[in-house]
């Protein structure tokens, strides 16, 4: 395996990458609207186009085909998914729907597989420390989904699916506009018979199949009050079914996940140069535990989140001028007694300047926060760019974040600590960009410090979160992307050492569990007249299941393959069929839990033109 994966990573580095570089306007890196051409963050965008093309029937499989991430999964589609972006945990990383943070209180972690594709219209995921804007969580990157929304006149859509393990899915939506009034409703339903998360590693294999069921409904409501304001609502419902794996005979353990964002924007300029957004949100993300062999683990785990946020966008003449203020509250609930503390708040006050004038470029943040039961901690960022060509820029930045640890974290029974105390990083990035003729080139070199690092630890026979004093990220992300006759062509190399530098700590220059140090990705894809088709390669290396580097917990490193094709037999009319890990790949991305083997979809889509 490591010869082969050494010269495919090598065939990469030479390989002409990824899709026509686009110039969309981004709004994630740095809150504030700004051509993807003159952001000096690490960003990568995908459409609506992009997603139906990359399909693979979970926000994690699309997010998972991106420079500088990986995808861990306790089993198939609806499972416990998490992503490592340069090398973090999915707790460094901030997931917002429409602006809204959509993170878990008790985890801490993104609800990747609360989000179905059907309803997403566009994709934004920034790399590197972004708490000087956002917060905790932010220490690794943000992912933002947008979800759709209307547009002038009607626009209805729907969606049919089969495949592997009894997949079904079925959606439909309407978007409007007319007037002053716009809105959506955007309904999907899907579920699968699945196969076991689990094998005979762990105790808790049992052999039966674990599916899942899963029903969303998102709509909109905006209007044009005038010329310079605009109001809109946003309602967001999901929830499902959820069979898990449990040692035990005469058990089948069942969950029922379910998450709410609500949302009220008001967006208006308060005179010329000067925009405003006055966002209050709602956010409740549980998950019901209706059978299981142990009885304390029955009954709902929650958390609710309020976001209040103010932001206003002032033009300089040094640049755009973002100024924030927002209050976030957080209230978690578990069966059983009650944490020992169960509510936290965070006032957050913020400030950013972007700017360019010739070849020069910046970009500067500065966040304060008051935080209920961590005090007031402040991060800050800086980048630059400079044009040395018409075609070419070169950059850097610095920047510092903040992460809180999670009420599991701190107080789980028979697992929290109470006593860790907040991480604190801080990352350095040097950046070289290449764009011409629909062509780009980036090559990222990066390094991360993180002092008070928290690690699952073994203590007294049972698994705890302990703080280690520092931890070190280093990596280098090569991407390419671009048109090439009629081939759209991707590819992404990644190297990353994730690893414990306590120098004092037992297991000091041991690699941090389940992240491979190497990765590659590469696809290309061609369309003639009605017809597209395209594939995908990824590679990863070797990883760790846990901070020991026991080598009996070693996950081997895997290849997959996967087969894409679009027939648009009618204007109207797509047929697409997706066959996945074409070798049937027997691996693991957690030890212990299996992935998919080799599986077909076929999605028939009505979109009228």
């Amino acid at each position: 395996m490591r010869r082969t994966a050494l010269s495919f990573f090598a065939l990469l580095a030479l390989s002409p990458i990824a899709r026509a570089a686009s110039d969309a306007v981004i709004v994630t890196a740095s809150r504030q609207p700004t051509r993807a051409s003159e952001q000096l963050s690490d960003v990568s965008v995908l459409d609506r186009a992009d997603i139906e093309r990359l399909g693979g029937g979970s926000l994690a499989s699309v997010l998972a085909q991106l420079p500088g991430v990986q995808i861990t999964a306790n089993g198939g589609l609806g499972k416990s998914t998490t992503l490592s972006i340069r090398g973090m945990e999915s707790r460094h990383v901030l997931l917002l729907v429409d602006g809204v943070r959509y993170n878990s209180g008790t985890t801490a972690q993104p609800a990747l597989e609360a989000i179905p594709l059907e309803i997403i219209d566009r994709i934004e995921v920034v790399r590197g420390p972004l708490s000087s804007l956002y917060g905790s969580e932010a220490g690794a990157g943000v992912i933002q989904v947008f979800t759709r929304q209307g547009k002038a006149g009607l626009q209805p859509n729907a969606s049919v699916g089969l495949g592997s393990h009894r997949y079904e899915q079925i959606g439909a939506g309407l978007g409007f506009g007319e007037g002053a009034w716009s809105g959506l409703l955007q309904a999907n339903r899907q579920r699968n018979k699945g196969f076991s998360s689990t094998n005979s590693k762990l105790s808790s294999y049992s052999p039966d199949d674990d599916g899942y069921a899963q029903s969303s409904v998102v709509g909109k409501l905006g209007y044009q009050i005038n010329t310079d304001w605009r109001v809109q609502a946003l309602a967001l419902h999901n929830e499902g079914k959820n069979r898990l794996d449990e040692s035990g005979l005469f058990v089948d353990p069942q969950a029922a996940p379910r998450n709410e964002v609500l949302s009220l924007t008001a967006d208006g300029t308060l005179r010329p140069g000067w925009a405003t957004s006055l966002r209050f949100a709602r956010t409740e993300d549980e998950s019901n535990v209706l059978r299981s062999r142990t009885a304390s683990n029955i009954g709902t785990t929650s958390t609710v989140q309020r976001q209040l946020s103010w932001e206003n966008r002032v033009q300089t003449g040094i640049g755009s001028l973002l100024l924030l203020a927002e209050r976030i509250e957080q209230t978690v609930g578990k069966p059983g007694s009650a944490f020992a503390v169960d509510h936290r708040s965070i006032n957050g006050l913020a400030a950013g300047l972007d700017g360019h004038a010739g070849p020069h470029s910046w970009q500067a943040s500065l966040r304060h926060d008051t935080n209920s039961q961590f005090g007031s901690p402040s991060t800050g960022s800086l980048a630059y760019g400079y044009e040395l060509a018409p075609q070419c820029r070169v950059g850097g930045s610095a920047g510092t974040y903040f992460l809180a640890p999670s009420f599991n974290q701190l107080y789980f029974p028979s697992f929290g600590n109470p006593n860790l105390q907040p991480e604190r990083g801080r990352e350095l990035e040097l950046n070289l960009r290449w764009q011409q003729a629909g062509q780009e080139v980036k090559l990222t070199a990066f390094q991360n410090r993180v002092h008070n690092y928290i690690v699952n630890r073994t203590v007294s026979g049972a698994q705890q979160p302990v703080n280690i004093d520092e931890a070190r990220i280093r990596g280098l992300t090569l991407g390419h992307q671009g048109v090439i006759d009629d081939w759209t062509l991707s590819s992404s190399l990644d190297w990353v050492d994730p690893r414990n530098v306590s120098s004092a700590d037992i297991n000091n220059g041991k690699w941090l569990p389940r992240r491979s140090k190497t990765a590659a990705k590469a696809a290309a894809d061609r369309s003639w007249g009605a017809w597209s088709a395209g594939a995908d390669v990824q590679a990863f290396g070797k990883r760790y299941d846990d901070d020991t580097n026991t080598a009996s917990k070693r996950t081997p490193g895997f290849i997959t393959a996967d087969l894409r094709a679009d027939w648009r037999f009618t204007p109207d009319w797509t047929l697409q069929a997706r066959l996945n890990n074409l070798a049937d790949k027997r691996y693991e991305t957690i030890y212990g839990y299996n992935q998919p083997g080799r599986e077909l979809y076929l999605s028939l889509r009505w979109a009228p033109r």
